[in-house]
């Protein structure tokens, strides 16, 4: 049937493994041609098998094309392989991306109606299921339950992202990025990660990431509307570039990102204790948290209440310590000999007004805290905060010309990764 693994020149740069690749009946099927493209660089032999309903997305011709093998989606062809059997019994990985309700439940029934659902009862190798679907369905109880039994028998199954999904819905039951689920399986197949030679390979970096919230009362708090997006696309971006991650959560939208040590933080006073100590003995530290800049002077032990009898209240508010300041000038009393990052990255979420642009109190601000880049961007309501995409400009305290980027918050992580790489070479440890 398919072709054999290709033979390697240089055995020690990765072990070849059979993957089969299934793919179901999702609009997320297009993301499936980006992940046979990693294994395929990654020098593995992968058969693609489509449902048939999947072809109406991605036809059999990109497949084959990707592959380099030929692409059966039915019991009924290639007979004389015994191919339903043949391909789970060869393969190391079975990986099924996008996984839709549909074939979640008929894996979960052991069902065998197509050549897809038949391959994973014949094989014995590790399965991993990526899921894409509706919000809705992504959280029906039928679907729930079928997650618990396949789990229950050994079968990976990712976390869909959370964000936007066909039309204008949004929510849990995305398909993570190709990269993602890459990094996810490549504990499978050993040698199968992404190199480690990335351009931070073997460097530790620190990352602050979502909003701080200041309580006022039980009830409420002085918070922000960041979701930490940004934060986890950055840590996601290093973890690629061979980096370890420590990753302070302040409170976000979305979980942690996996493969990173995880610290957690709720008010600026406790971040700043948190990311002092994760940015000791680190490489770099990227502070892209948005941290409360005020806090009530008074907690108060009990809901305020409303009432008609009484003035409103008023809420004095006092500073909350400056952490990336108060860090900068601790590097400096500490010295070369100090275990502070050379090299750290500020955020400035910033609105311009009549005095000043966003640029312009974003380079002041570079000036004022003392940190060797500062990634800046404008925000506001449905901007930048909560959102997918993102804008920035990226200042240097050297002098190197600014650099602006734009697109989706992975792609501004990736940069900004690239940007500190780049950065690392020319800061003196």
């Amino acid at each position: 049937m398919g072709q054999g693994p290709a033979p390697r020149t240089n055995a020690s740069v990765v072990a070849v493994k059979r993957i089969v690749l299934g793919v179901s009946a999702g609009i997320a099927a297009y993301k499936a041609a980006s992940l046979l493209r990693l294994f395929k660089e990654a020098g593995h032999h992968v058969d693609v098998i489509p449902t048939p309903a999947s072809l109406d997305f991605i036809g059999v011709a990109t497949w084959e094309a990707l592959s380099a093998n030929p692409v059966n989606t039915s019991v009924f062809e290639a007979v004389d392989t015994v191919n339903h059997v043949r391909l789970g019994q060869e393969a190391d990985l079975v990986i099924v991306a996008p996984a839709t309700a549909d074939l979640l439940a008929r894996a979960a029934a052991g069902m065998a109606n197509d050549l897809l659902t038949g391959t994973l009862l014949a094989t014995g190798a590790p399965v991993v299921m990526a899921p894409a679907m509706h919000t809705e369905m992504w959280e029906h109880p039928a679907t729930i339950a079928n997650v618990a039994l396949l789990r229950s028998r050994g079968v990976q199954v990712i976390e869909p992202a959370v964000g936007r999904l066909t039309g204008k819905d949004s929510g849990a039951g995305r398909l993570p990025e190709p990269e993602e689920i890459f990094a996810a399986v490549a504990g499978h197949l050993d040698a199968a990660a992404p190199p480690k030679g990335g351009s931070l390979a073997g460097k530790v970096v620190a990352i602050s990431a979502g909003g701080t919230r200041e309580p006022l009362d039980p009830v409420r708090f002085l918070g922000n509307r960041s979701s930490g997006r940004q934060g986890i696309a950055l840590a996601k971006a290093a973890l690629a570039a061979g980096a370890s991650v420590r990753f302070i959560a302040a409170h976000m939208d979305l979980p942690a990102p996996t493969g990173v040590e995880l610290s957690t933080a709720s008010t600026a006073e406790q971040l700043q204790v948190a990311v002092t100590r994760a940015a000791r003995g680190a490489d770099v530290l990227i502070m892209s948290a948005a941290v409360a800049d005020f806090r009530p002077a008074e907690y108060l032990g009990a809901k305020i209440k409303k009432s008609d009898d009484h003035a409103d209240p008023v809420i004095t508010l006092v500073r909350n310590p400056d952490i990336l300041a108060t860090l900068m000038s601790d590097r400096a009393s500490e010295g070369p000999a100090g275990s502070l990052p050379r090299l750290v990255v500020g955020f400035a979420a910033e609105t311009g007004d009549a005095q000043s642009t966003v640029l312009e109190y974003g380079a002041a601000k570079l000036a004022r805290k003392g940190c060797e880049m500062l990634v800046v961007n404008e925000v506001g309501e449905n901007l930048t905060f909560g959102t997918d995409e993102n804008a920035i400009t990226m200042l240097f305290a050297d002098g190197t010309e600014a650099v602006h980027a734009a697109g989706s918050k992975d792609h501004v992580a990736a940069l900004v990764i690239e940007a500190v790489a780049g950065a690392l070479g020319s800061v003196a440890r």
